[in-house]
């Protein structure tokens, strides 16, 4: 199955290159570009992408808003939207993820780490850069920016609670059945309870809320 991708960024060699990049994969095709937020919001009801690929910084209307008009928590059919910029400490990045980005990556992730973002995010589930995962949650949670966080609708377990750190620390699904020795299943049984624990919609929200939480320290 082809996932499709809209990309928006307003440098010309950036888009081109990550179109390169992505359309050198046989599953991926890269349908529609947008040089500011405006056009790639209106690109993205037309063409319906599997995937978006937005720069934080854009005229117009920036990847912060874009995100929110998109993916934001009245949206009752959000888009999957991966960040892509070269701040990796922005002061627009935390609002981002809050809005309903599926991932974040810096510019120079590499085209392994932008493919896996693009799958991850197709597949509903999310992808943040493990170099900054840890820096980049924890310095807005406790900015000040952060609204005070939601508690669980029942207490989390203990497996729960150690599923839930292994997720903040940027782990795949994958690398937390081998961290804790479960099942792949197992672990996507334990998101979804501290999803709807949490009132998360994605593994993102709750990487947030742990860090928002004290939970884990970077």
């Amino acid at each position: 199955m082809t996932i499709r991708v809209l990309i928006a960024d307003d440098q010309t060699l950036v888009r081109t290159g990550l179109t390169t990049i992505l359309n050198a994969q046989p599953t991926i095709d890269v349908i529609g570009e947008a040089v500011d937020g405006r056009t790639a919001v209106t690109l993205a009801r037309e063409l319906r992408p599997d995937v978006c690929l937005f720069d934080i910084r854009m005229p117009e209307m920036d990847g912060l808003e874009a995100t929110r008009v998109l993916a934001g928590p009245d949206v009752a059919d959000p888009m999957a939207i991966v960040i892509i910029t070269t701040f990796d400490l922005d002061e627009y990045v935390y609002g981002a993820l809050k809005a309903g980005a599926r991932g974040f990556l810096l510019k120079d992730a590499g085209p392994e780490l932008l493919v896996q973002a693009v799958h991850a995010a197709a597949e509903g589930d999310a992808l943040i850069a493990p170099s900054v995962t840890g820096r980049l949650l924890s310095t807005f949670a406790h900015s000040g920016t952060s609204s005070e966080p939601v508690q669980p609708n029942w207490p989390l377990t203990d497996r729960e609670e150690e599923v839930l750190l292994t997720v903040a620390r940027g782990r795949t699904n994958a690398e937390i059945a081998d961290e804790l020795h479960i099942s792949l299943s197992t672990v996507k049984a334990h998101l979804s309870s501290l999803m709807t624990k949490l009132e998360a919609r994605n593994r993102v929200e709750l990487a947030v809320w742990a860090y928002e939480s004290d939970r884990i320290n970077s």
